[in-house]
Protein backbone atom coordinates (compact mmCIF):
# COMPACT_ATOMS: atom_id res chain seq x y z
CA UNK A 1 0.00 0.00 0.00
CA UNK A 2 2.61 2.65 0.77
CA UNK A 3 4.28 1.81 -2.39
CA UNK A 4 1.15 2.63 -4.30
CA UNK A 5 1.02 5.66 -2.46
CA UNK A 6 3.96 7.09 -2.49
CA UNK A 7 4.26 6.20 -6.88
CA UNK A 8 0.23 7.69 -6.90
CA UNK A 9 -0.31 9.93 -4.35
CA UNK A 10 -0.29 13.05 -6.54
CA UNK A 11 -2.29 11.61 -8.92
CA UNK A 12 -4.60 10.93 -5.89
CA UNK A 13 -4.94 14.41 -4.42
CA UNK A 14 -5.18 17.06 -7.93
CA UNK A 15 -5.46 14.25 -10.84
CA UNK A 16 -3.20 15.00 -13.91
CA UNK A 17 -2.66 18.64 -13.18
CA UNK A 18 -0.92 20.42 -14.98
CA UNK A 19 -0.48 18.64 -17.86
CA UNK A 20 -4.10 17.88 -17.73
CA UNK A 21 -7.37 18.63 -16.09
CA UNK A 22 -7.84 19.18 -12.19
CA UNK A 23 -8.74 16.29 -10.33
CA UNK A 24 -8.49 13.45 -7.28
CA UNK A 25 -9.00 14.87 -3.95
CA UNK A 26 -8.90 18.13 -4.65
CA UNK A 27 -11.49 18.30 -7.60
CA UNK A 28 -13.85 16.38 -4.85
CA UNK A 29 -13.67 18.93 -2.50
CA UNK A 30 -13.97 21.74 -5.02
CA UNK A 31 -17.45 19.88 -6.24
CA UNK A 32 -18.37 19.29 -3.04
CA UNK A 33 -18.01 23.08 -1.81
CA UNK A 34 -19.52 24.86 -5.21
CA UNK A 35 -22.99 21.87 -4.15
CA UNK A 36 -22.99 23.30 -1.28
CA UNK A 37 -22.80 27.11 -1.48
CA UNK A 38 -25.33 26.88 -4.80
CA UNK A 39 -27.95 25.00 -2.84
CA UNK A 40 -28.04 26.84 -0.19
CA UNK A 41 -30.41 29.28 -1.10
CA UNK A 42 -32.63 27.40 -3.18
CA UNK A 43 -32.99 25.42 -0.24
CA UNK A 44 -33.58 28.30 2.23
CA UNK A 45 -36.54 29.42 -0.50
CA UNK A 46 -37.64 25.85 -0.21
CA UNK A 47 -38.18 25.80 3.71
CA UNK A 48 -39.40 28.61 3.74
CA UNK A 49 -42.30 27.55 1.22
CA UNK A 50 -42.26 24.25 3.30
CA UNK A 51 -43.52 26.98 6.33
CA UNK A 52 -45.28 29.09 4.36
CA UNK A 53 -49.10 29.74 5.46
CA UNK A 54 -49.50 29.66 1.69
CA UNK A 55 -51.56 26.62 0.93
CA UNK A 56 -49.68 26.65 -3.07
CA UNK A 57 -46.55 27.09 -2.12
CA UNK A 58 -46.49 24.44 0.79
CA UNK A 59 -48.24 21.77 -1.36
CA UNK A 60 -45.07 22.34 -4.52
CA UNK A 61 -42.08 22.11 -2.40
CA UNK A 62 -43.29 19.50 -0.49
CA UNK A 63 -44.11 17.68 -3.65
CA UNK A 64 -40.85 18.80 -4.75
CA UNK A 65 -38.61 17.40 -2.03
CA UNK A 66 -40.36 14.10 -1.56
CA UNK A 67 -39.96 13.60 -5.19
CA UNK A 68 -36.06 14.55 -4.84
CA UNK A 69 -35.47 12.23 -2.03
CA UNK A 70 -36.83 9.02 -3.31
CA UNK A 71 -35.26 8.94 -6.16
CA UNK A 72 -31.69 7.70 -6.37
CA UNK A 73 -28.92 10.15 -6.79
CA UNK A 74 -27.49 8.04 -9.76
CA UNK A 75 -31.08 8.69 -12.09
CA UNK A 76 -30.74 12.59 -11.51
CA UNK A 77 -27.13 12.05 -12.47
CA UNK A 78 -28.08 10.23 -15.66
CA UNK A 79 -31.23 12.61 -16.27
CA UNK A 80 -28.57 15.44 -15.95
CA UNK A 81 -26.26 14.33 -18.46
CA UNK A 82 -29.10 13.83 -20.81
CA UNK A 83 -31.40 16.57 -20.14
CA UNK A 84 -28.92 19.27 -19.72
CA UNK A 85 -27.76 19.71 -22.68
CA UNK A 86 -30.88 19.61 -24.40
CA UNK A 87 -32.14 22.55 -21.94
CA UNK A 88 -29.29 24.60 -22.69
CA UNK A 89 -29.13 23.31 -26.57
CA UNK A 90 -25.49 22.92 -26.92
CA UNK A 91 -23.36 19.77 -24.86
CA UNK A 92 -22.03 20.65 -21.43
CA UNK A 93 -18.93 18.89 -19.36
CA UNK A 94 -19.54 16.49 -17.22
CA UNK A 95 -18.16 18.61 -14.39
CA UNK A 96 -21.52 20.93 -15.14
CA UNK A 97 -23.84 17.98 -15.25
CA UNK A 98 -22.47 16.86 -11.93
CA UNK A 99 -22.68 20.37 -10.21
CA UNK A 100 -26.66 21.00 -11.38
CA UNK A 101 -27.34 17.51 -10.44
CA UNK A 102 -25.75 17.83 -7.08
CA UNK A 103 -27.16 21.49 -6.69
CA UNK A 104 -31.14 19.87 -7.16
CA UNK A 105 -30.17 16.90 -4.91
CA UNK A 106 -29.02 18.46 -1.75
CA UNK A 107 -31.64 21.68 -2.61
CA UNK A 108 -34.22 19.54 -1.56
CA UNK A 109 -32.15 17.99 2.01
CA UNK A 110 -30.69 20.91 2.90
CA UNK A 111 -34.70 22.41 3.05
CA UNK A 112 -35.40 20.07 5.53
CA UNK A 113 -32.34 20.79 7.29
CA UNK A 114 -33.38 24.53 7.56
CA UNK A 115 -37.01 23.78 8.08
CA UNK A 116 -36.16 22.30 11.26
CA UNK A 117 -33.49 24.67 12.07
CA UNK A 118 -36.61 26.79 11.66
CA UNK A 119 -39.22 24.85 13.80
CA UNK A 120 -36.95 24.63 16.33
CA UNK A 121 -36.82 28.16 17.46
CA UNK A 122 -39.18 29.10 20.86
CA UNK A 123 -42.55 30.14 19.78
CA UNK A 124 -41.63 33.22 21.54
CA UNK A 125 -39.52 34.11 19.30
CA UNK A 126 -42.64 34.20 16.54
CA UNK A 127 -45.28 35.83 18.82
CA UNK A 128 -42.66 39.00 19.40
CA UNK A 129 -42.08 39.25 15.66
CA UNK A 130 -45.94 39.21 14.80
CA UNK A 131 -46.25 42.04 17.95
CA UNK A 132 -43.69 44.07 16.55
CA UNK A 133 -46.19 44.18 13.23
CA UNK A 134 -43.51 42.14 10.84
CA UNK A 135 -45.32 40.29 7.84
CA UNK A 136 -44.09 36.58 7.36
CA UNK A 137 -41.19 37.36 5.10
CA UNK A 138 -39.87 40.14 7.41
CA UNK A 139 -40.28 38.18 10.02
CA UNK A 140 -38.22 35.15 8.80
CA UNK A 141 -35.46 37.49 6.86
CA UNK A 142 -34.85 39.32 9.91
CA UNK A 143 -35.31 37.18 13.23
CA UNK A 144 -36.14 33.68 12.36
CA UNK A 145 -33.94 32.42 9.66
CA UNK A 146 -30.67 34.10 11.55
CA UNK A 147 -30.81 32.65 14.34
CA UNK A 148 -31.91 29.26 12.75
CA UNK A 149 -28.67 29.43 9.99
CA UNK A 150 -26.52 30.11 13.36
CA UNK A 151 -27.87 26.55 14.93
CA UNK A 152 -27.55 24.81 11.68
CA UNK A 153 -23.78 25.06 11.37
CA UNK A 154 -23.08 21.61 12.84
CA UNK A 155 -25.76 20.11 10.15
CA UNK A 156 -24.59 22.12 7.54
CA UNK A 157 -21.22 20.66 7.91
CA UNK A 158 -22.71 17.08 8.27
CA UNK A 159 -24.24 17.36 4.80
CA UNK A 160 -21.31 18.58 3.65
CA UNK A 161 -19.87 15.09 4.18
CA UNK A 162 -22.99 13.53 2.61
CA UNK A 163 -22.10 15.66 -0.21
CA UNK A 164 -18.15 14.73 -0.14
CA UNK A 165 -19.33 11.16 -0.82
CA UNK A 166 -22.32 11.46 -3.21
CA UNK A 167 -19.46 12.82 -5.46
CA UNK A 168 -18.33 10.30 -5.91
CA UNK A 169 -21.20 8.83 -8.40
CA UNK A 170 -19.72 11.54 -10.59
CA UNK A 171 -17.41 8.67 -11.72
CA UNK A 172 -20.24 7.11 -13.61
CA UNK A 173 -20.12 9.79 -16.00
CA UNK A 174 -16.04 10.10 -16.10
CA UNK A 175 -15.84 13.38 -14.03
CA UNK A 176 -12.27 12.81 -12.29
CA UNK A 177 -12.77 13.19 -8.78
CA UNK A 178 -11.13 10.99 -6.08
CA UNK A 179 -13.06 7.67 -7.27
CA UNK A 180 -12.07 8.10 -10.77
CA UNK A 181 -8.43 8.88 -10.18
CA UNK A 182 -8.50 5.61 -7.96
CA UNK A 183 -9.88 3.66 -10.92
CA UNK A 184 -7.33 5.31 -12.73
CA UNK A 185 -4.38 3.66 -10.38
CA UNK A 186 -6.17 -0.15 -10.91
CA UNK A 187 -6.30 0.51 -14.16
CA UNK A 188 -2.56 0.66 -14.26
CA UNK A 189 -1.78 -1.63 -11.71
CA UNK A 190 -3.89 -4.15 -12.67
CA UNK A 191 -3.23 -6.61 -10.14
CA UNK A 192 -3.86 -4.98 -6.79
CA UNK A 193 -7.35 -3.67 -6.82
CA UNK A 194 -8.01 -4.31 -2.99
CA UNK A 195 -5.15 -2.20 -1.84
CA UNK A 196 -5.85 0.75 -4.57
CA UNK A 197 -9.62 0.60 -3.23
CA UNK A 198 -8.89 0.53 0.45
CA UNK A 199 -6.53 3.29 0.12
CA UNK A 200 -9.81 5.40 -1.44
CA UNK A 201 -11.74 4.20 1.22
CA UNK A 202 -9.56 5.36 3.95
CA UNK A 203 -9.16 8.87 2.26
CA UNK A 204 -13.11 9.24 2.45
CA UNK A 205 -12.78 7.97 5.94
CA UNK A 206 -10.47 10.70 6.95
CA UNK A 207 -11.81 13.62 4.94
CA UNK A 208 -15.27 12.92 6.30
CA UNK A 209 -13.88 11.81 9.94
CA UNK A 210 -12.20 15.01 10.57
CA UNK A 211 -15.00 17.16 9.09
CA UNK A 212 -17.96 15.46 11.68
CA UNK A 213 -15.81 15.82 14.19
CA UNK A 214 -15.27 19.78 13.33
CA UNK A 215 -19.40 19.71 13.42
CA UNK A 216 -19.33 17.95 16.54
CA UNK A 217 -17.32 20.63 18.18
CA UNK A 218 -19.45 23.24 16.44
CA UNK A 219 -22.88 21.63 18.03
CA UNK A 220 -21.13 22.03 21.65
CA UNK A 221 -19.80 25.35 20.75
CA UNK A 222 -23.94 26.30 19.87
CA UNK A 223 -25.40 24.80 22.72
CA UNK A 224 -23.10 26.29 25.56
CA UNK A 225 -23.81 29.62 23.65
CA UNK A 226 -27.49 29.08 23.10
CA UNK A 227 -27.92 27.20 26.54
CA UNK A 228 -28.23 30.54 29.07
CA UNK A 229 -30.28 32.29 26.32
CA UNK A 230 -32.70 29.63 26.03
CA UNK A 231 -32.94 29.37 30.03
CA UNK A 232 -33.63 32.84 30.03
CA UNK A 233 -36.53 32.49 27.18
CA UNK A 234 -38.06 29.99 29.07
CA UNK A 235 -37.63 31.72 32.90
CA UNK A 236 -39.67 34.83 30.68
CA UNK A 237 -42.69 32.64 29.51
CA UNK A 238 -42.80 30.81 32.95
CA UNK A 239 -43.04 34.38 34.52
CA UNK A 240 -45.69 35.62 32.20
CA UNK A 241 -47.82 31.95 32.49
CA UNK A 242 -47.72 32.25 36.33
CA UNK A 243 -48.69 36.38 36.48
CA UNK A 244 -51.72 35.13 33.88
Amino acid sequence: MLGIIQDNWLLLLIGQYPNGPLGGLALTLILSVMGLVLSFPISIAIALCRTSPIKLLYRVSTALVYVVRGVPLVMFVFWGYFLVPILVGHSVTAFTTLICTLVIYESAYLSEVVRAGIQALPNGQVEASRALGLGYWKMNFWIILPQALYNMVPSIISQFVSIIKETSIGYVISVQELTFAANQVNNHLLTRPFPVFLILAIIYFVVCFVLTQCAKQLERNVTRKRSPKITWQRSIENDSILES
